[in-house]
């Protein structure tokens, strides 16, 4: 961890200001509803809306001239993909994103607006990604993992080094997970620089991959179902250095329902007039899940991204008439 939080620090540094520094809000009607002090730390503001431009944009970075002159391949239905794609088009560098046909189309058509080459694999998210990684090996192209990569953790691990500098004396901080880079980039800053705040980390109660291999002690196939937070769903790869990390920096694990993920969304949408995916609202979800036990406390909640599809927000609050 000690090497991680180095490389953290230097990417903090030497990524402005291609990399935004996101805000930190406080959000009164939150925090009123909530009895606590709640901060939403606003990275569905960062580039292409979402966090994944941090460690996109430090990998990118850390290219040598030969790897930046063959081009790099990513496998990804969205976030991940767009961040690559701006990241390559900044510093010329030729992208190609792997992505299931089952992708939504909006999320493809952006990374070729950006810059990005893709291609469909039939199947889900794995198939895009093994397919990815052979292509990269036959073509002798950098792989770039959206989890699985040091350097892009280090990446994901300037947040928790504007969380620190923006609020320096927070009681907990809630992150969505998914592959668990985000979440270990955070934690390694707060672990050092913040060590009275817990961190939390989130999952829908249907897509709990890295939660049950955390419970279990070992990474293992997990069958995971349809939910709102697309962005966290999917399998860890066997091996992947983000669980170790994990086990590291988590203090607590929350599941939350499909129910308080919309719940969520519908929650921010009416307090501070944001639009978020599921996955930041899985973070909120469990903070509103926790508040009775953090009354008067101050806690952030990461707000991961912002990338949803129109149709499927309107119907996750279509309930209720928040807009």
């Amino acid at each position: 961890m000690s090497k991680l939080f180095d490389e953290i620090v230097s990417a903090h540094q030497l990524l402005r200001p291609q990399v935004r520094v996101t805000p930190l809000e406080h959000s009164l009607l939150l925090s009123q509803q909530l009895g606590c002090e709640l901060y939403l730390k606003c990275d569905q503001l960062q580039h292409t809306g979402s966090f994944k431009f941090r460690g996109a944009s430090n990998k990118l970075r850390l290219l040598s001239d030969e790897q930046r002159q063959r081009g790099v391949i990513a496998a990804s239905s969205g976030n991940h993909g767009q961040a690559i794609a701006l990241a390559g088009k900044q510093m010329g560098i030729n992208v190609t994103v792997y992505a299931p046909e089952s992708a939504a189309a909006i999320k493809l058509e952006t990374i070729s607006a950006l810059g990005g080459e893709v291609v469909q694999i039939p199947g889900d998210g794995l198939n895009a990604e093994l397919a990815g990684e052979k292509a990269a090996r036959e073509q002798g192209k950098v792989y770039i993992s959206p989890y699985n990569d040091a350097q892009v953790i280090a990446g994901q691990g300037t947040c928790g080094m504007e969380i620190v500098e923006q609020q320096p004396d927070l009681d907990a901080v809630f992150v969505a997970v998914g592959g668990g880079g985000y979440v270990a980039g955070i934690g390694t800053v707060l672990k050092r620089l913040s060590s009275k705040t817990q961190v939390i980390a989130c999952w829908p109660q249907n897509a709990t991959s890295m939660y049950s291999a955390l419970e279990a002690g070992h990474i293992y196939p997990v069958e995971e179902q349809d939910t709102l937070s697309d962005g966290t769903a999917g399998g860890v790869e066997p091996g992947a250095i983000t669980f170790p990390l994990c086990q590291q920096v988590i203090d607590r694990k929350v599941l939350v329902s499909e129910d308080e993920i919309k719940q969520a969304m519908r929650m921010i949408a009416a307090s501070d007039r944001w639009i978020i995916e599921g996955a930041a609202g899985v973070a909120l979800a469990a903070a509103c899940k926790l508040a009775p036990e953090f009354q008067g406390k101050k806690v952030a909640v990461v707000l991961c991204g912002k990338n949803i599809v129109l149709e499927k927000y309107l119907q996750a609050v279509s309930h209720e008439n928040v807009l």
